[in-house]
């Protein structure tokens, strides 16, 4: 069994053929505390998506499916979670956002969430 890698899921869509709906449901079924946050309401499956910023204590993992032209607005609140690391998944990929992540001790990934998942990298 994985050990439980509590997840957010920034840009959780409740549109079931996006990626970010299929990360949250992989997370979910690998035994991961998941907390999908969205821009719309939705559930996926039932999940309610967060379309706040909520405080979460003790974040392992941010997954993030907000391409870089969106996602200065998640800066500060991604850095308030502290995260062990941040996924960027592909299409999301933000050099300058990921030195800055790197420089306060967060570790960077440039990877597949689902790909993770499915090979046991996660």
């Amino acid at each position: 069994m994985l050990k439980n890698k509590p997840t957010v899921v920034i840009g959780a869509s409740p549109n079931s053929e996006r990626y970010s709906y299929k990360a949250v449901l992989s997370l979910f079924n690998n035994n991961h505390v998941v907390y999908p946050i969205g821009i719309r309401k939705g559930k996926i499956e039932h999940l309610e998506i967060n379309t706040t910023k909520p405080f979460i204590a003790e974040i392992d993992t941010v997954t993030l499916y907000v391409g870089p032209n969106y996602q200065e607005e998640w800066y500060d609140y991604i850095i308030s979670l502290k995260p062990k690391r941040v996924i960027f998944n592909p299409g999301t990929e933000n050099r300058s956002f990921m030195d800055t992540l790197n420089k306060l001790g967060i570790e960077t990934i440039e990877a597949c969430t689902l790909v993770m998942l499915a090979t046991k990298q996660y």
